[in-house]
């Protein structure tokens, strides 16, 4: 079992920038691919970013060249870097793991989740 805790979230903005993180424990993660999901009020829960355990890097085409995923295996926790943010950028950000060494793009391909955390994007 694998409990996920995000934090690094907040207020900030517009053109800023925010890295939040995902610390993991029960196991080690290393051999996990990981994820980055985000939500607003009344959508779907829909894919930003995922990390597979040798570090492939995938990205929402809404994000490409502004946010970037990485991971601190020694750490046990993976960083989403987020920049030259967007008030279309605010939502509940959650992290995600999945049992398999590959990444996905569908929040139906992971197993353990994060309770989220909140980034307010300012006009």
């Amino acid at each position: 079992q694998v409990q996920l805790v995000e934090s690094g979230g907040g207020l900030v903005q517009a053109g800023g920038s925010l890295r939040i993180s995902c610390a993991a424990s029960g196991r080690t993660i290393s051999d996990y691919a990981m994820g980055w999901f985000r939500q607003t009020t009344g959508k779907e829960r829909e894919f930003v970013a995922a990390i597979s355990w040798s570090s492939s890097l995938y990205y929402a085409d809404s994000v490409k060249g502004r946010f970037s995923i990485s991971r601190d295996n020694a750490k046990n926790t993976v960083y989403l870097h987020m920049n030259s943010l967007e008030p279309e950028d605010t939502a509940v950000y959650y992290c995600a793991a999945r049992r398999l060494r590959w990444a996905g793009v569908s929040r139906n391909e992971y197993d353990y989740w994060g309770q989220g955390t909140q980034v307010t994007v300012s006009s």
